[in-house]
């Protein structure tokens, strides 16, 4: 396939996401499914789609700058995908002209291909201009939530975060000792390098696909680690993993446990617990059971059984604050005052677990955000309403050069 057909797929991918609620990561799989890519045509198509819904608000700015005009919502973007080649990808200047011009329709062709050329000509200025800029724009990081990073992080942080959550995540994988993990070869093989503060964990040059295959190891960022090792569990327990869907953080609770003991791993029933049973059982997780549900209703049945838990993992739905790099488009779904809707549910699966637990069990709570209101909030009010349980330690991650951001709290 040309790299003007992956341009032509680009284009429609970017077209439907704009014009639907689907997540892109969706949309790019079905048209890899529907259309005959090689690796590399994949490749090109997903960083090209990615790279302008990461850059989304600053791709804006230059076309606005560059013809400051009323035009369609496709040839926008159009003008998206060749000024990101131009001024990001750094493809040659004639192939982003040309095979973007091509895309556009017969009375916008001539408009791309005058601001394109445009584009070209004043390069180094826009990359100039860029640098410039406000973090918020310079990383296409919506105002209201780059105004609540700065409240809550301070503004060095802020603009770290805002830089680390528009850069491409890096290849780490975590080596499975369930299954014997990974040899010597593999990570030779692979170029593997340790990364010393995560157990297991390895950023690599290339992923090892017969490993994955084979359950050897799991493509995993190491901050979602840190809850099940804050949680550790022993060998004897009983644990519930609510929210446990796609099931890496349960594959590290099994291996911390030796693969005793008994895990029940919860998630809606479909294709979340689809992608779970089938990713415990590749890992050679045997001490789980995979209850298909939402844990607000089917916990009655738990309690009505008497079923309790040692520990309990709760992994709660959030804002995905923390792994903007690796959801391209999920800032781009969150409102202003998005966190309250957010709030309510976190607040619900905690309420609805809490009665599972035995005396003395403990319970971790854990997300994937940077945002206090989803964090330290939750738990101080679900303290408040649950008096017997005190936080006795946690972590907050901020997306950096190795991990994503993630938050976990320790509770008893």
């Amino acid at each position: 396939m040309s790299d003007h057909n992956a341009r032509k797929i680009s284009l429609s991918i970017l077209r439907e996401w704009e014009e639907s609620s689907k997540f892109i990561d969706s949309i790019i799989d079905k048209k890899f499914r529907s259309n005959d890519l090689g690796h590399l045509d994949k490749s090109y198509t997903q960083n090209i789609v990615l790279g302008v819904i990461r850059n989304l608000s600053l791709l804006d700015h230059f076309v606005e700058k560059l013809r400051n005009s009323k035009m369609s919502s496709e040839t926008r973007r159009v003008l998206y995908i060749g000024i990101y080649q131009i001024l990001l990808m750094r493809t040659p200047d004639h192939a982003a002209v040309n095979e973007t011009v091509n895309l556009a329709n017969g009375k916008s062709r001539g408009m791309v291909n005058a601001i394109l050329r445009r584009c070209v000509r004043e390069k180094e200025n826009l990359l100039e201009e860029k640098e410039d800029m406000d973090p918020a724009d310079k990383f296409s990081i919506p105002d209201h939530i780059y105004a609540r990073w700065e409240k809550q992080l301070g503004k060095e942080t802020s603009m770290d975060v805002a830089e680390n959550s528009n850069i491409p995540a890096k290849l780490m994988i975590r080596s499975n000792e369930l299954l014997g993990g990974l040899s010597d070869e593999d990570l030779t093989e692979i170029d593997a390098t340790r990364i010393d503060q995560f157990k297991g964990f390895y950023e690599v040059k290339k992923l090892p696909l017969k490993a994955i295959a084979d359950g050897r190891c799991y493509v995993q960022d190491p901050s979602t680690s840190i809850a099940p090792y804050l949680l550790n569990p022993d060998s004897n327990h009983t644990v519930l993993d609510a929210c446990a869907s796609p099931g890496g953080k349960t594959a590290i609770l099994s291996s911390i446990m030796s693969n005793e003991g008994k895990i029940i791993a919860s998630d809606i029933e479909g294709p979340r617990s689809e992608r779970l049973l089938k990713n415990l059982k590749r890992l050679g997780v045997k001490n789980t059971e995979i209850l298909s549900g939402d844990l607000r209703e089917t916990k009655d049945a738990l309690e009505n059984e008497n079923v309790r838990f040692d520990r309990i993992l709760v992994d709660a739905p959030c804002s995905n604050s923390g792994v903007f790099r690796r959801r391209a488009d999920a800032k781009w779904r969150l409102m202003p005052n998005y966190t309250n809707e957010l709030i309510d549910l976190q607040l619900e699966l905690l309420s609805a677990v809490i009665p599972l637990m035995k005396k003395g069990g403990k319970l971790v709570y854990s997300t994937c955000s940077i945002d206090a209101e989803e964090n330290t909030g939750v738990i101080s009010k679900i303290i408040e309403t649950h008096t017997h349980l005190e936080k006795l330690d946690e972590v907050q991650l901020i997306p950096n050069d190795i991990n994503d951001g993630a938050y976990a709290a320790l509770l008893g």
